[in-house]
């Protein structure tokens, strides 16, 4: 099996995109082109720690790529932190390790598809409400890659199966276990959907126990509207990157506020 350092590595190249600023209600705050380079800069090196190194540079446009980027950042990383799960296929979560009082709270959701990326971060407040999203969109450059439809139920229900890695906080091995999942409406546009794990089954409504919103680009996202270091919770991010398609990434919190565990889940509809 892979390690997480070479599952980062699939996610090397230059990407062409965009991060688009979503309010609570799901207006459109700001949409600024990007353009984010994963270099490998130890190349032929293997996986020893001393060899390690991906320079990362992430520019930024506010009035497209013919003009200088109105910010530019750059980091080398060596090493990845707890707070980060690569998988399998090169897609991966991260987030807040723990929750605490009066402290921001933020998850990360990658997905990684031939040569696409969809990403999108949830972000919550100090006092643990919700605070909006950003939906990155990006495309291999000098790809033919388009952008999804907008996700709709429709396009989603039914029932779907595959194969989900799941990471615990405890135990940084991938485990894998057949999963499957069943989205079906519920009360006026809202969506019931069971997951079953390996032998785990969950059920969910939204709204209800969850905030659902539909995105641009095949996404959705499911989170709660508060978080709390004192109640459990789930945050989740899918991307429908094919008709039949879908990829789900999930993160676990306990009740304590504490991160729990994260699972990524490839799936195909059901005949």
């Amino acid at each position: 099996m892979a390690s997480q350092w070479q599952n980062f590595l699939r996610n090397l190249g230059d990407w062409r995109g965009s991060f688009t600023s979503l309010s609570p209600a799901g207006e459109i705050l700001d949409n600024t082109p990007s353009i984010l380079t994963l270099e490998n800069g130890a190349p032929g090196a293997g996986d020893g720690v001393e060899e390690r190194l991906v320079r990362f540079r992430l520019r930024r446009y506010a009035h497209g790529f013919d003009q200088e980027p109105t910010r530019d950042f750059s980091q080398d990383y060596r090493s990845l932190g707890r707070q980060v799960v690569f998988f399998d296929s090169g897609s991966f979560c991260k987030g807040s390790l723990q929750v605490a009082p009066n402290t921001p709270f933020g998850a990360e959701f990658g997905f990684v598809h031939g040569d696409r990326r969809h990403r999108l971060v949830q972000l919550y407040e100090a006092s643990g409400d919700f605070d909006g999203l950003v939906l990155i969109r990006e495309f291999r450059a000098g790809s033919d890659a388009a952008e999804r439809p907008p996700l709709s139920l429709a396009a989603l229900q039914g029932a779907w199966h595959g194969q989900a890695g799941t990471v615990l906080a405890d135990w940084p091995e991938i485990e894998t276990a057949e999963a499957e999942a069943h989205f079906a409406p519920s009360g006026a546009g809202g969506l019931r959907l069971r997951t079953r794990i390996g032998r785990e089954e969950s059920e969910l409504e939204a709204p209800g126990q969850a905030r659902l919103q539909w995105l641009a680009d095949g996404g959705y996202t499911l989170m709660p509207p508060q978080v709390s270091h004192r109640q459990a919770f789930t945050v989740e991010a899918g991307w429908l990157s094919g008709p039949d398609r879908l990829e789900r990434l999930i993160r676990r919190y306990d009740a304590s506020g504490a991160w729990q565990s994260a699972a990524h889940l490839v799936l195909s509809r059901r005949a």
